[in-house]
């Protein structure tokens, strides 16, 4: 199990640089078909949810989002407050002019916003995991001209959440979008959902017709981390962003870590938007690039680091059994296989040779480190 994650992750960084997008300047997508999309995380109280969008009124936003049905993973977790929500929502409408969206897990979701003029629905990352469950949406919404967007399932599989939305086409669903918000991968700490962002760019490449927004919050869960993965989701021509936000995000009653509030979300969107015109038209595709060598040196790391536990695993068991570090018939061996695997993609074999040589350097003397170790 552990082999097919790893040698997943190695396909998806080791992608072919022209199935990527360009880059466009942020400015001209929100003009044109950007995507915008901001609110709390949970819909709280009236007070909250208007203050939120107070905030927001004058941030250019598509749509403002709250969540007031709220799966969740494990049970005793707040579960959101249901229809006593959808009035606030609909006063964020008259007061603010602005459209509001709601995430949807079952058809009594999808009826009681229609009935209360919701004007946008997403589908969760539980959600998606269920085909069963996105037919019933699909079913509930079939004749219904109203965006939904459909975040990508929990975990890495490009196939689930291709299915989805082809169960919601089907359906008649006319204005789809996809939300890419990260993959749970375990023993992962950067982010709180790997990014992998192979998995949205093959999504973009079968389905080319629907738009793809990023999820920085759900992404990093740590609202520092949010501008980075932003920049990178522009970076790679993603088509909108939905960004948690709250008025006072460190009492939020879910997700308090990874929401901004409305002040900083505007300072957000502002960096972004000077970034991308820094870049101009001719420095486009030299954007794309560097954001792939990104992806694949943050790759490179992830591998690494599980290298290296792995390293101090195996000198815990040499140690146990009285075996010396180094087995040099195993070196002799991986390194063999490695030039040859290298010599076969085209890499010179003194090139894998002198990095697998500094490897195996930081292997042995993680081993040494447990050797000492007189615990």
């Amino acid at each position: 199990m552990k082999l097919a994650l790893v040698w997943t992750q190695i396909k998806w960084a080791l992608y072919p640089l022209s199935k990527l997008p360009s880059i466009q300047c942020l400015l001209c997508k929100v003009q044109d078909s950007f995507t915008l999309i901001a609110g709390p995380c949970s819909a709280e109280s009236r007070e909250q949810v208007l203050s939120a969008a107070s905030g927001l009124q004058n941030a250019g936003i598509s749509y403002f989002r709250s969540g007031i049905w709220k799966p969740r993973t494990r049970p005793g977790a707040f579960e959101g407050v249901g229809h006593t929500g959808l009035p606030w929502l609909q006063e964020v409408q008259s007061t603010f002019g602005m459209k509001v969206c709601v995430e949807v897990a079952q058809p009594r979701h999808v009826d009681a916003a229609l009935k209360a003029g919701i004007d946008m629905v997403w589908i969760g990352a539980r959600t998606t995991a269920n085909p069963f469950q996105v037919q019933e949406l699909a079913d509930c919404l079939r004749g219904v001209n109203i965006p939904v967007a459909v975040k990508n399932p929990t975990q890495p599989d490009l196939a689930l959440w291709s299915g989805a939305c082809e169960r919601l086409s089907g359906a008649g669903v006319r204005q789809l979008s996809a939300v890419h918000r990260g993959f749970t991968v375990h023993g992962q700490k950067k982010y709180r959902n790997v990014p992998l962002w192979q998995i949205p760019i093959d999504f973009r490449t079968e389905h080319p017709e629907i738009p793809l927004l990023n999820d920085p919050s759900h992404i990093t869960g740590k609202r520092d981390m949010v501008p980075d993965v932003a920049q990178m989701a522009l970076d790679l021509g993603f088509d909108g962003l939905m960004v948690e936000v709250h008025p006072t995000p460190e009492s939020a009653w879910t997700d308090a870590a990874q929401q901004v509030t409305p002040g900083r979300f505007i300072d957000i969107m502002k960096g972004l938007e000077s970034k991308i015109q820094g870049n101009g038209k001719g420095r486009e595709g030299l954007s794309t690039l560097r954001a792939e060598i990104d992806m694949i040196d943050e790759g490179l790391v992830d591998l690494l680091v599980r290298r290296m536990g792995i390293s101090e695993e195996i000198g815990r068991y040499k140690k146990s059994h009285g075996m010396t570090i180094l087995q040099i018939a195993r070196w002799n061996q991986i390194l063999e296989q490695s030039k040859s695997a290298g010599a076969e993609q085209g890499l010179p074999t003194g090139f894998v040779e002198e990095v697998f040589k500094a490897i195996h350097q930081a292997s042995i003397a993680a081993q040494q480190n447990v050797s000492r170790d007189k615990n």
